[in-house]
């Protein structure tokens, strides 16, 4: 990897490397999109390239399946596919019960839906993902074009009797023009500050029309690796109060990494 890397980019990779050591040859992955999907891509990759790993994945985004398909990782469909034996994706927040707030990177609707096709979902993050609650991340929520200011209306309406601290919600845009997703929707952000019944909130905002999916993972992240700027790697199992901890150790290297300089 890198020889230069911000204190935040060593977390994402050594939290990446580590997930990675739960992937074994015969695999069918679901590969997460974002900064931090995309160390674990990378991850793969060397594993791959120096180990003969025999694996193929699922993206989540049409960015990570570009990303895979540079670096020789093989890839299908999750039609092809059928089920998936793991997961490994990041996440904007997560709460001690490992629920999650995903979407910042527009990619929420593929990746619970890959999320949920497999045996098991390991998270991977830096150590300020990690919250007492949800919601100080704007929680994303998928609409389709038609309608979605009565949509939004819908929502706004809906959260005035749900357990939140804010009720702002806005349109995810890019410059003038809305964020597209992969499927051509559009992004509400919900600017919420805080969740109190993330489970309630999920299952009432997929009953309003227009709304596609929300970005609360709830029950469905099995383990959380958490990375530290020091080599410093943490992993929460749902089923365990314990925590796992270690140090990675890492090294500059000439490999698939190289180009990150740049």
């Amino acid at each position: 990897m890198p020889a230069d890397l911000s204190a935040i980019d060593k977390a994402k990779f050594v939290a990446a490397l580590r997930a990675v050591d739960h992937v074994e040859s015969g695999m069918k992955l679901g590969l997460g999109t974002g900064s931090t999907a995309a160390w674990m891509v990378r991850c793969l990759a060397e594993r791959i390239r120096d180990e003969g790993l025999r694996v193929v994945g699922v993206p989540t985004s049409i960015r990570t399946a570009e990303l895979a398909q540079s670096l020789g990782v093989p890839i299908t469909t999750l039609d092809e596919a059928g089920w998936l034996d793991l997961t490994i994706d990041g996440a904007d927040e997560f709460d001690p019960e490992l629920n999650l707030i995903k979407g910042g990177g527009a990619a929420l609707l593929r990746e619970k839906i890959v999320a949920t096709a497999s045996d098991q979902m390991i998270v991977i993050a830096d150590a300020a993902k990690q919250v007492a609650q949800l919601g100080a991340f704007p929680l994303p929520v998928e609409v389709i074009p038609f309608g979605w200011k009565a949509t939004q209306a819908q929502i706004e309406e809906m959260l005035v009797s749900m357990d939140v601290l804010a009720r702002d919600v806005r349109l995810r845009r890019a410059g003038d023009d809305p964020v597209l997703t992969d499927q051509s929707n559009y992004i509400l952000d919900l600017h919420l500050r805080r969740i109190g019944n993330p489970r309630q909130l999920s299952l009432v905002l997929n009953q309003i029309p227009g709304v596609v999916e929300n970005g609360l993972f709830i029950d469905i992240c099995d383990k959380v690796v958490i990375g530290h700027g020091d080599g410093r790697v943490q992993v929460r199992d749902v089923n365990s109060s314990e925590i796992e901890e270690e140090y990675v150790e890492f090294k500059p290297t000439d490999n698939i990494f190289a180009d990150l300089d740049e």
